[in-house]
């Protein structure tokens, strides 16, 4: 998204640098994202809005979207690929295949609307997981888990009123994108944090909002927006979690998801820059979902 921006490859590499370190990278199959379809996407987002991001994109160049968020020659294929990915993911999940997956993905999506791209997000990769799930594999609830610094707004403007879906989230308040505490629909369940909650804060919002909401939907497949700069490494915002708060409510999660969901887990990599926080917690996030932790 160019020179400086926080949203950079770099991210990614941090993470595989610290797979490979943890000696977990050759525990994990591996599999290779492929484009999202027109069809996946306009479960989401309008194929209008679609086709024009497809209009956008430039041949050479860079070409701002919104104050944060480019595009460059090659970002459409990555947009795809990251929402084409947590399609496959889901699909590994549902049929059976798997019984989690983790999508390591660039550019990010829960700041992406039904029609708007914003926040470093051109289309809302979970919310194409989600649909995906409802649609193609006959699924009736879905719980999207987003405990990104960043309120997912995105998320929320597709889903809000949606019976099938779920949404809990925590998220530093007031702060961008100054959303998520306006008269929430009942299908969000929304906990903003102030600037310097930490590990209390958050667990309790888990244990108080999330796993009763969650607990009484009985989701059949539960779909994680996982954002990791709410780490107190993290400068892009002002929340205190460490590495083993990640580790702890994806243990809370899993162990709801084998109640209900036959253990049945997708998640997508949303923000998290501060490469080294972003490392660890992503491995103590990973560990939880493949079964490594013990």
């Amino acid at each position: 998204m160019g020179a400086g921006h926080p949203e950079r490859p770099q991210r990614l590499t941090a993470i595989e640098d610290r797979l490979i370190e943890a000696r977990i990278e050759p525990l994990l199959a591996r599999y290779e994202a492929p484009l999202a379809t027109d069809e996946q996407l306009a479960r989401v987002h309008p194929i209008e809005y679609v086709q024009a991001i497809r209009q956008v994109a430039p041949e050479s160049g860079t070409v701002h979207l919104d104050p944060d968020t480019a595009m460059n020659p090659h970002s459409l294929d990555a947009a795809l690929r990251a929402a084409g990915a947590a399609v496959l993911a889901t699909d590994l999940v549902m049929g059976g295949k798997a019984e989690s997956a983790f999508c390591s993905v660039r550019p990010p999506g829960h700041h992406a609307c039904r029609a708007r791209p914003m926040g470093f997000c051109i289309f809302n990769n979970v919310a194409v997981a989600a649909r995906h799930a409802l649609r193609a594999h006959g699924a009736q609830r879905v719980a999207i888990i987003d405990f990104d610094v960043h309120h997912g707004n995105g998320t929320e403007d597709i889903f809000q009123g949606d019976p099938q879906v779920l949404m809990v989230s925590t998220f530093q308040h007031p702060f961008y994108p100054y959303s998520g505490t306006e008269d929430p629909a009942a299908n969000m369940v929304n906990v903003p944090l102030a600037a310097g909650a930490g590990s209390k804060e958050f667990r309790e919002a888990v244990t108080r909002h999330w796993l009763p909401a969650m607990e009484k939907f009985k989701p059949q497949l539960l779909i994680f927006s996982a954002g990791f700069d709410a780490h107190f490494e993290d400068e892009m915002a002002m929340l205190r979690f460490t590495d083993a708060d990640y580790a702890w409510v994806t243990a809370q999660v899993k162990s709801l998801a084998e109640r209900h969901a036959k253990g049945r887990m997708v998640s997508v990599l949303e923000g998290g820059y501060a490469l080294g926080a972003l490392g660890r917690s992503v491995t103590a996030h990973l560990r939880v979902l493949a079964g490594l932790d013990s």
